[in-house]
This record gives C-alpha cells, sequence and structure tokens, in this order.
C-alpha cells in the first residue's frame, strides 16, 4: 500500500467533528449520505444532550492555545521509573498514550468524569479481579504545550472505521502465514460471513430500505450473531453507550452536562457492574446483554430512560452503524441469495468487516499471535505517520467525545512534563513529584496492559 493510499484510509478513519460545512465530493454517490446527515441532526438537536457533540470540555481544551493537561493512569509506576520510558498501546485510539481532559482550577486539577471514573472505579476493580495486590492505580500529570504549527481542528479515530485499513495490512502481511494458514484464514472468515448472512441482510434492509423490524427478534438476532462477527459486539456497545450519554436526564448527567462533560459513567457502569467478567480481561466482543435483559439493565442503570424507545434506537442506530462501517463504501449491497461465498469476491462487497474480522481472528490463529504485535505496530506507524502529517499532537477517539484522549508518541519534538499526582479529599488532582520519563513511539504488547490483560506470569514493562 503506497502512502497516498494509506493515507486516503486513514483520513477516512477520522471524524472531522469541525467541517460538516464542507461538502463531501462523494456524497452525492453515497446511497447513505442523506442518512447520515439525517443521524447527525437527530443526534445534536433531537436528545437531551445532543448540543455536547459540538460543544464539550474535550473540544475546549484541544482548541485552546498554549497548555494541554492530560490524566494518564498505570498501573506500573514502578517499571515506568526504573526504565524512564512511557510506551503507548493499541486499542481504540489506535497507538497513542491514552489519557482524560484535566481541567485547572485554583482547587487543583478538575478530572473529566471519564478520568475520575478510570482511576477510582475502573483501575482498582481490574486489579482486584486479576488478584493483584502490589501494584496501585497512579494518576500522571502530563502538561503538553501545544506547538503554534498544531492542528487546529477536531479530528478524531473511530476504531469502528479502521476496517478497510486491517484489510490492506493483513494482505501485506499476510505471508508471515503459510500457503495451508492463508487458507484457512480466509475459509474461517468467509464462514462467519456466511452463517451471519441473517442479520446483515436484515439490518441492510432496515439502513437501506427503511424496512420496519421489530426490537425483540432484531436484537435476539444480533446476540446470535455476535460469537460468529465479534466486532457487532463493539458496534453494540458503542450504540448503547452513545444512546445512554445523549438521552440520560438524571441529576448526575445535568450535572456533568453544566461542565461540558458526557456522563460516561453510565456506560462504564453498565459495563463492568453488569458483566464482571469484563474485569481483568477487557473484550467487548463479550458485550452481549441478552434482549429480555436489557429494559431492566437499562432502568437499573438509569431510571430516567425510556427502555422502550432505547431499543427502538438501536434498531436504527445499529443497522446504520452495520451499512456504514462493516460494508464497502458507497455501495448497497446486492441481493444476499446472490452472494458468492468466496473471499475476493466478499472483499469488494464487505471489505471493512473482513479486515475486522481478521484483526481479530490473528489474535488466536495458529502461529499468528506471535507476529499480532507487528501487525498492530504497522497499523500504529501509519497512524503516527498521518497524524504528523496533519500536525496532530493529541489524537482523541472520534465515536463520539466521550473524552477519551491521546497523546502521539511520535509528534516531532513534543514538548510535554509529566508529574505523578495526589488526590486530595475534594477529589482534585494535585503534581507531587515530576518525572524524568520519555514517551517512546513503540507499543508495548498489549498482554501486558492493565485493561486488555491476559497472564501476569512476565514482568509487566512499561505499559500504558
Amino acid at each position: 500500500m503506497d502512502f497516498l493510499d494509506a493515507y486516503h484510509l486513514w483520513a477516512d478513519a477520522h471524524a472531522f467533528y469541525d467541517s460538516t460545512l464542507i461538502p463531501s465530493p462523494t456524497d452525492h454517490t453515497d446511497p447513505l449520505a442523506a442518512q447520515t446527515a439525517g443521524w447527525d441532526r437527530r443526534l445534536a438537536e433531537e436528545t437531551p444532550n445532543g448540543h455536547l457533540l459540538r460543544q464539550n470540555a474535550l473540544f475546549e481544551a484541544l482548541s485552546g492555545n498554549g497548555k494541554l493537561h492530560l490524566l494518564h493512569v498505570t498501573h506500573a509506576l514502578e517499571e515506568i521509573n526504573r526504565q524512564g520510558v512511557l510506551y503507548p498501546s493499541g486499542g481504540c485510539l489506535v497507538g497513542s498514550i491514552y489519557c482524560a481532559p484535566l481541567t485547572a482550577t485554583d482547587q487543583g486539577f478538575h478530572m473529566h468524569n471519564l478520568g475520575a471514573y478510570v482511576l477510582t472505579k475502573e483501575a482498582p476493580t481490574f486489579l482486584a479481579k486479576l488478584g493483584v495486590t502490589d501494584r496501585v492505580p497512579t494518576p500522571l500529570i502530563f502538561e503538553i504545550d501545544t506547538p503554534p504549527q498544531a492542528y487546529r481542528g477536531l479530528a478524531g479515530v473511530d476504531y469502528l472505521r479502521l476496517g478497510l485499513i486491517h484489510l490492506q495490512i493483513y494482505s501485506h502481511l499476510e505471508y508471515l502465514l503459510s500457503k495451508n494458514e492463508r487458507h484457512q484464514l480466509r475459509e474461517t472468515v468467509v464462514s462467519r460471513v456466511k452463517n451471519s448472512a441473517a442479520f446483515l441482510a436484515t439490518a441492510a434492509a432496515v439502513a437501506y430500505q427503511g424496512n420496519q423490524v421489530d426490537a425483540e427478534p432484531f436484537l435476539k438476532l444480533l446476540d446470535e450473531t455476535i460469537p460468529r462477527l465479534p466486532i457487532l459486539g463493539y458496534l453494540y456497545f458503542e450504540a448503547v453507550a452513545e444512546y445512554l450519554m445523549l438521552h440520560s436526564t438524571s441529576h448526575h448527567t445535568r450535572r456533568l452536562a453544566e461542565l461540558g462533560e458526557l456522563n460516561n459513567w453510565l456506560y462504564k457502569e453498565m459495563l463492568f457492574a453488569s458483566f464482571p467478567a469484563m474485569a481483568g480481561k477487557f473484550d467487548l466482543a463479550r458485550f452481549q446483554p441478552r434482549p429480555k435483559q436489557l429494559a431492566a439493565l437499562i432502568h437499573r442503570i438509569d431510571p430516567t430512560i425510556d427502555s422502550s424507545h432505547a431499543s427502538a434506537y438501536l434498531v436504527e442506530r445499529i443497522s446504520y452503524l452495520v451499512a456504514a462501517r462493516l460494508f464497502a463504501p458507497g455501495d448497497a449491497p446486492e441481493a444476499w441469495h446472490h452472494t458468492r461465498w468466496e473471499f475476493d469476491s466478499l472483499a469488494t462487497q464487505l471489505g471493512p468487516l473482513l479486515g475486522h474480522l481478521i484483526h481479530r481472528e490473528l489474535r488466536t490463529f495458529g502461529r499468528y499471535p506471535d507476529f499480532y504485535f507487528y501487525f498492530d505496530q504497522h497499523k500504529a506507524l501509519q497512524a503516527w505517520n498521518y497524524w504528523n502529517h496533519m500536525d496532530i499532537v493529541a489524537p482523541f477517539n472520534g465515536t463520539m467525545p466521550k473524552g477519551e484522549i491521546g497523546i502521539n508518541p511520535a509528534y516531532p519534538n513534543l514538548d510535554y512534563r509529566v508529574w505523578r499526582a495526589e488526590q486530595d479529599d475534594a477529589g482534585h488532582l494535585h503534581p507531587a513529584e515530576e518525572l524524568a520519563l520519555t514517551i517512546a513511539p513503540r507499543l508495548v504488547d498489549i498482554k501486558y496492559t492493565l485493561m486488555r490483560n491476559n497472564q501476569w506470569t512476565a514482568p509487566a514493562p512499561s505499559a500504558a
């Protein structure tokens, strides 16, 4: 893949929140263009918290001049201090140092509610679940001097749009597998898609033809399909999280909205309180609230939510996201019974879906887990190249401006300072000790990271 191909793919993988007035030259050929615009208006104008999609604390921090303050939570401060290096990890922010915004006040640094949840609830839960007693979650404060040439726009990477990138990277690295392994992988992926055609066809009918489908059978079919197409678990989770954050009217949500923050505690509580097995092994492919349990689950998390409205919304939203993120861009699928169930043909129609499936399959496929690190490193190199070309110092999760923000570890002459922080009784953070740390543009293996940990048998390096 040459630079231009990769550049275009990475540009398409970003959500540009500040460029809605710039018409896309491909809109007239995209069968979903009108629906995409309709969703943008619906989310922003017809939900209680839709105004936060454009005006929020995250965007204020990114758009400001001067210094940017970020919170990073680590479980491996001893190792980081000993090596003097902090490595990024993969995940929704691809290859950056995962952080949340901090706001300087006279009382100390105010944590965005996302960062507060990670520090005070999520990280301790993970460590307790793993039985780790000799480590504690430690807050680090990063102060980044924003260079004058830094990109002033709002371009966030949307990991649900990375399917074609995954497919292209695999096409370059597939010869690390034997001929038999490549054949087996292709057949496995094709079989997964073929046996999921009922759900894909249903979602396509809702998205492209406007078919009306009742929530219960739709969500039941989704639930049955997720084990075959794990990316649907991620997509389901993002749709539920989006709904909760935009529609909640609880006192906590309203108080956070006044601060310019979407309420991240809603989906965090749904994830970890409802699926305790997630603790210690973070895997959204296992996000499968049973259809009959969904209403009770939503009511338990936030009684202000209308669960019937939520279910109907999820049918429409998930169907749209399947079409927009998993099907070939710009093309409506042909009649499903005409589908040629072979890899190359499917790659033309469902390339993004195949890419997501391959990316996940490689974690456990034959000898490939030994190479998987290099697959993600290859992806990170492309992301860093794009961010540096755009002068993006702090990428953010563009699926929605939740508050997830990263540090581009490959940015030239990145000017930053870092402190170990302490939290006071009011919840504010204060710098306690400046650390001599270097951010290195090299991924740490995901098995050593806190949120995606599979083993603790080896000494953990500087995991982000």
